[in-house]
């Protein structure tokens, strides 16, 4: 299995509010942070870089939001070429990610955990985003303990 970089960035792009994810050091655990604004592209790769810095980051993972039949839609258009943004300003890897079923996981998730609709809205991205890194950390984990 491939080994995981050092620290993982997860981002979940929306329209409004892109969640943000980022794996511990080991690569075993994804922790949800503050979810950005995404109505200012500018302002959103700066954050984004200055996250990239401040944790140490060697690849980005973005949500791909394909379409249920696996299609790449307009919503996956427009995160291939944030993805393409966010390669270009932190000078890291960035890959793409299917996303599907994030968002409805991490509301399960989130509702077995006690939190009502209501209160779900303020971090459902950044559940998201932790849904869609926990996935890709379980998936290029090496286990030490094999054979």
């Amino acid at each position: 299995m491939d080994s995981i970089p050092s620290v993982v960035l997860a981002l979940d792009f929306g329209k409004a509010r892109v969640g943000v994810a980022v794996s511990d050091e080991l690569g075993v655990l994804a922790h949800p942070r503050k979810a950005l604004d995404a109505s200012n592209r500018k302002a959103l790769l700066a954050e984004i870089v200055r996250i990239a810095e401040e944790e140490s980051v060697k690849r980005v993972i973005v949500g791909l939001p394909l379409e249920m039949a696996g299609a790449a839609g307009p919503s996956a258009q427009r995160a291939i070429s944030f993805a393409q943004a966010v390669a270009n300003a932190t000078g890291l890897e960035v890959e793409l990610v299917d996303e599907r079923l994030t968002t409805a996981e991490a509301q399960k998730k989130l509702g077995a955990a006690g939190r009502a609709r209501k209160e779900q809205k303020s971090v459902i991205d950044g559940a998201a985003a932790s849904v869609l890194l926990q996935a890709w950390l379980d998936k290029h984990r090496s286990t030490p303990f094999e054979g």
